[in-house]
Order: C-alpha cells, then structure tokens, then sequence
C-alpha cells in the first residue's frame, strides 16, 4: 500500500510540475502560432493559388512558379538581393568584430563609446536612411564634396546611379548594423580566458598572432551566431531599400522582400507574391542548414 501511495504521488507531482511548464510555454506557444505558424502554412498554401483577397481562391498549381522563373523582375530582384548579402554580410562582420576589439581595451570613455557606436541600431530607420541619403547626394552630400576636395572630379551618383545605388545602400547598413553586432563580439570576448593571452604572450606572439590564434577560434560560437543572423537578415532586408531608394533608379535595388510586397500589397497578386516568399523562405532556410552542417563538421 506504501509503495502504491508514493507511485501515485510521484505522478501526481509530475503532471503538477508538467502543467507549470506547460502554463509558461503555451502563452508564447499561441502567440507563435497565431503570429507567426499559421501565416507560415497560409502562405505555402497560397502559393498554389490565384488569389487577390477579394476573390475566393483558384487552386492554379505550379503556375506561380512557371510565371516567377519566366519573370525578370524575379531574377533582377535575386541577384541584388544575392549582391546585397554577398557585400553586407562580410563588412558587417568585420566591422562589428574590429569593433567589439578594439572597445574590449581599457580606454577612457569606453561605454560612452560603446553607446554611441550600438546608438544606431535603435535610431528610427526612416530618420536613418534620410540621413544618410542627404550624406550621399551627389550635388550637395558632404561625401561627395569631400571626394571633390581630395581630387576625384567626378565621384558617384550613389542613389541616382544604377552602379552605386547598391553599395550606398550597403554603406548606409553596414553602419546601422554593426553596433548591435559589435554588443554580441563584446559578449563573446569576454569569454575568453585572460590566461591564454597571458601564455599567447610569454610564447614571444604579438598582437597579431594572438589575435589569430587566440581571440578568433575563442569567437568562434559568436562569429557562427552572428553569421546566421546576418544571413537571415541580409536576405530579407526590405525597410532600408525602401525607403533609400524604392527600388530604383530602375531595377538596380529591388530585392525580394520588396517585390513580394509590391506583386501583394500593391498589385494584389497575393498568390504571386506568396509563391515568391516561399522561394525566399527556401532560399534561406537552405544555407542556414549548409551553414549548421559546416559548423558542426568543423567542431567534429
């Protein structure tokens, strides 16, 4: 009968301790699921659709598909969608890590610093990228005059040019970045152990090899953390291109974030534009895993 008595209890205190953890995860669990999964299958679903919101929905197969692959603009807005990860994605990190280096030393007015530099990660984007458009002018910017006055007789046109209007928008977020990913690289540096540049250093290495041989395998986590968030990130960047350039001048900076929301929002082909989500959602859900399978074959 003891023996009875303490096996009921026990699972008495499991379904007790089941039913807390359950009462903390299910408030996030149905805001999830409300928010963000049933959209997630909503848009999957009418990705095979013809549908303007207005209408009941057409099951029309592949036929979103066959009209993306036939569509210029769907290759002009993933090769600069491409162009722009492929040039963000490095500056930010090296940025962001020289950075987080540089403000680990002991100088005065380090958090002063520290909260200048991660100041505009918070700043209101729209105010962002006004200001940086009025930098990049190419009549009156103060970048432009700057290069006049050092000798170039003809700098860029930036936003107004087809050949610099990407690299601007790269500049402008590069720089709004890389103090939200500096705080990350500071939180990993101090991780690691004193001792091993004290030993680095009584070996005879210089600041560069302990850099290399020290500071760099030690980030190692945070720099793979950081790399996802940024892949993600680069890849679905929409609010900085819209309101810097919109777009233009021509197809130069649309992205797919911002042609899913003009075929959606705009043009009300919201079957189009989902079955273009879906290919962004592929597109990065695809070297997220390449990017976890690389990072666990080199721990092995």
């Amino acid at each position: 009968m003891t023996s009875t008595a303490n096996a009921t209890a026990l699972r008495r205190r499991r379904r007790r301790t089941t039913l807390v953890g359950w009462s903390f995860i299910l408030p996030n669990f149905l805001g999830f699921a409300a928010l963000t999964l049933v959209p997630v299958v909503a848009t999957l679903l009418l990705a095979f659709t013809n549908w303007n919101s207005y209408s009941t929905p057409e099951w029309v197969g592949l036929d979103n598909f066959r009209r993306m692959l036939d569509s210029d603009n769907f290759w002009a807005a993933l090769s600069n969608t491409t162009y722009y990860a492929v040039g963000h994605i490095p500056l930010t990190l090296a940025a962001s890590l020289g950075l987080a280096v540089l403000l680990n030393q002991k100088l005065r007015g380090v958090g002063v610093l520290r909260t200048a530099f991660f100041f505009p990660y918070i700043t209101s984007l729209v105010a962002v990228a006004v200001v940086w458009n009025m930098l990049l002018s190419p009549d009156v910017g103060p970048v432009n005059q700057l290069l006049k006055a050092v000798g170039v007789a003809h700098p860029p046109g930036w936003t107004t040019s087809t050949d610099w209007s990407m690299p601007a928008v790269i500049i402008a977020s590069v720089w709004r970045d890389m103090g939200y990913y500096m705080v990350l690289y500071l939180a990993g540096l101090q991780t690691i152990p004193a001792e091993l540049y004290e030993a680095a250093r009584v070996d005879g290495a210089g600041p560069w090899k302990r850099f290399w041989h020290v500071t760099v395998p030690g980030l190692r986590p945070t720099t793979f953390f950081v790399l996802v968030m940024l892949t993600v990130a680069s890849f679905k960047v929409f609010d900085l291109i819209q309101v810097m350039t919109e777009g233009g001048p021509g197809r130069s900076t649309l992205v797919l974030s911002q042609l899913i929301f003009r075929e959606g929002i705009t043009q009300g082909r919201f079957g189009y534009s989902s079955a273009i989500s879906l290919v962004l959602f592929l597109l990065v859900m695809g070297i997220t895993v390449i990017q976890f399978q690389l990072q666990r074959r080199h721990e092995r």
